[in-house]
């Protein structure tokens, strides 16, 4: 049986967090640029039981031993393509305490049926990388029939309807978003008036090489301009060195001494789900025991023998 259930992996943002993939890779209704996944192969809003409610379920339940901050819905894509994902959330929230969050694109929230199926999540995260109409078709890449105002209104009407809490993500990139444009995501962000604001930058090889990210030292001037419950996100915190994720980092290490390998080469070889994958590789380029080139328009991470253990 294929898995949809991955980790727990260390988050930035929520902690231990149990991955839950709905859709197959890379079907998205976006084909963002920043991805650290890589282009969108299958664009969409077709909303369908991408794989089995019941096997999604079982695979969850054989994790709830262990020790979790977050299950988290989101995975390999757009989550609420997967049109039982409030099923799912409901038959979660039956049988644990752990709390559920949905990281989601939120292109979707002009649906009222996408809106009413996550009213049971205990958190969602929606994103929102450009202030126009321009920017979001540049930055995004949706599907044609998203625009920019049916965007905006989705994420205001899910404001209005959800009681849990609403964390808004903004993604800049240091070549699309000039001071100006990003007043712009600024205003429409305090009409939004999420829990809490994320701003983030590319600290992963992205999709496209011209998604640059925007320096530390100008990312941290920005909350001043968003005002209210703003953060900078940072790369990685506690969770990362816990001993619980160490075992996973040495495998990763072992497996590229011996030869570059790319994050497909490194799931199969290691029995591991890509977005995990991922979270590690990225962490240990950052530590410096690893670095990457683009062979055949494919990231290949090899190992830094310099650097030593």
């Amino acid at each position: 049986m294929p898995s949809y259930v991955f980790g727990p992996v260390p988050s930035r943002r929520l902690g231990r967090s149990l991955g839950v993939d709905l859709v197959p890779f890379k079907t998205c209704t976006y084909d963002c640029i920043y991805c650290q996944l890589g282009r969108t192969t299958q664009k969409t809003i077709e909303r369908k039981e991408w794989f089995p409610l019941k096997d999604i379920f079982r695979q969850i339940q054989e994790k709830l031993s262990t020790e979790l901050d977050y299950i988290t819905l989101s995975g390999s894509g757009e989550p609420t393509l997967y049109s039982r994902i409030g099923e799912l959330i409901a038959e979660i929230k039956s049988m644990t305490k752990v709390p559920v969050a949905v990281l989601t694109n939120g292109s979707l929230f002009w649906d009222k049926e996408v809106r009413a199926s996550l009213m049971e999540a205990d958190l969602v995260m929606p994103s929102l990388d450009a202030g126009e109409e321009e920017l979001f078709r540049y930055i995004n890449r949706p599907h044609d029939s998203i625009s920019f105002d049916q965007l905006v209104k989705g994420l205001l009407r899910f404001r209005n309807e959800y009681p849990g809490q609403y964390w808004l993500e903004v993604f800049l990139l240091g070549v699309t978003t000039p001071l100006n444009k990003i007043k712009k995501i600024a205003e429409i962000t305090k009409q939004i008036n999420p829990d809490r604001v994320q701003l983030n930058t590319v600290n992963r090889p992205p999709a496209e090489e011209y998604a640059t990210p925007i320096p530390d030292e100008l990312m941290q001037h920005y909350p001043e301009i968003f005002g209210g419950n703003v953060e900078v996100i940072a790369d990685y915190r506690g969770t990362h060195q816990q001993e619980q994720f160490a075992s996973p980092r040495r495998d990763v290490l072992d497996l590229l001494r011996r030869r570059p390998c790319s994050v497909e080469d490194i799931a199969q070889g290691l029995g591991m789900h890509r977005n995990e994958v991922v979270k590690y590789v990225t962490e240990l380029v950052k530590q410096g025991k690893l670095n990457y080139e683009l062979h055949n328009r494919k990231l290949y991470y090899k190992y830094c023998f310099a650097h030593g253990e």
